[in-house]
């Protein structure tokens, strides 16, 4: 079962926890003690800046596939969320050696950025979310996908387990994101959407249709959950969607965005008899936004260019961010996932 750590940053006794935190979740990943000490010290360096220079905010810690999806590889990837003023010179900051705050333990966002796997920081005067992802063994040297895939997810309540999940596959030319909401919350919510996961990986090179079939007889002995398929066919440049239940869809294409609807039902509990497919063109400024229930209604599409192109888990957490508000609980278990093209920098 996924575990979350999602930790409030906002007195130096958090920091403490942090360090606590990433280091379970280097054991759960199987970093070893190395890759693991470089975890803590990234995430050492990204809570200690929350607390200098946003005022605080939140850290979440979770495990998510490698760079090849469905390698069974996990990394451990670092979340930071701030309301504060935002970083006014990122590129300064961003340089190696330059540490951000006479408080911190002298790593700096450069250092960060260079011990890490993969490294993006999106900020603006809306605040500052930063993503950093930690694997045992990476290579910045590897092929680059077309197309990449990157999340957030974040449970109710500071929960251990989210009753959400998000993972993407890949075969071939073919790249196949999936958002599940497992029916209420907890650990049996989590059952069920840990079964869409590895029911993902099983068939995830079938068509979207026959994916959420299978997925169906897997969920049979769970509650059952919103699930959201998108598979994106990067050779023929065409985007597949298909859900059943209440999972969120935005497409942006040529300047503009579009919703992508899902069928009323329940995977592994009521499927329908027919289930629609949704197929678009794939564009040169194609993003697609896939989110459960748990992303407010109040929430809008990043119209900003420079946003839309920073690494897919940055956009996710900039929109769960920005839909929110620093004294704003999270009400549900909230999964938010995002297909873009490649960027072109930002996210090595």
């Amino acid at each position: 079962m996924t575990r979350v750590w999602d930790i409030p940053v906002h007195d130096s006794t958090r920091v403490r926890d942090v360090r606590a935190a990433t280091e379970a979740a280097g054991a759960h990943a199987g970093l070893d003690a190395l890759r693991t000490a470089a975890a803590v010290l990234v995430a050492t360096e990204l809570a200690t800046n929350l607390l200098k220079h946003a005022g605080g905010g939140r850290l979440v810690i979770g495990l998510v596939d490698g760079p090849g999806a469905g390698t069974g590889t996990p990394a451990v990837q670092l979340v930071t969320l701030d309301h504060g003023p935002g970083i006014r010179d990122v590129t300064e900051a961003m340089r190696d050696g330059y540490s951000t705050t006479e408080a911190s333990p002298g790593a700096g966002l450069g250092t960060c950025l260079r011990i890490s796997s993969a490294f993006d920081l999106c900020s603006s005067r809306r605040g500052t979310v930063s993503v950093a992802r930690i694997e045992q063994g990476a290579s910045r040297r590897s092929a680059r996908p077309a197309c990449r895939a990157g999340g957030i997810n974040i449970p109710l309540a500071l929960a251990e387990h989210s009753g959400d999940a998000w993972s993407c596959v890949r075969s071939g030319p073919v790249l196949t994101l999936m958002v599940a909401d497992g029916l209420g919350h907890g650990r049996r919510a989590a059952q069920a959407s840990d079964a869409a996961v590895d029911g993902l990986h099983r068939h995830g090179d079938l068509p979207p249709a026959a994916i959420l079939r299978h997925l169906h007889e897997a969920l049979r002995s769970t509650r059952g959950a919103a699930v959201a398929l998108a598979q994106l066919d990067t050779d023929a440049a065409e985007l597949s969607f298909a859900g059943v239940g209440n999972i969120g869809a935005r497409l942006h294409g040529d300047g503009s965005w579009e919703h992508l609807v899902s069928h009323p039902g329940i995977v592994g509990a009521q499927f329908p008899a027919n289930v629609p497919v949704h197929r678009v063109p794939w564009k040169p400024d194609s993003l697609l936004v896939l989110h459960s229930d748990g992303l407010t209604s109040r929430w809008a599409p990043p119209d900003d260019p420079a946003v839309r192109a920073h690494e897919p888990a940055a956009v996710a957490a900039a929109i769960l961010r920005d839909a929110g508000s620093a004294d704003g609980p999270v009400r549900d278990d909230t999964c938010v996932a995002v297909l873009a093209r490649d960027p072109s920098d930002g996210y090595p």
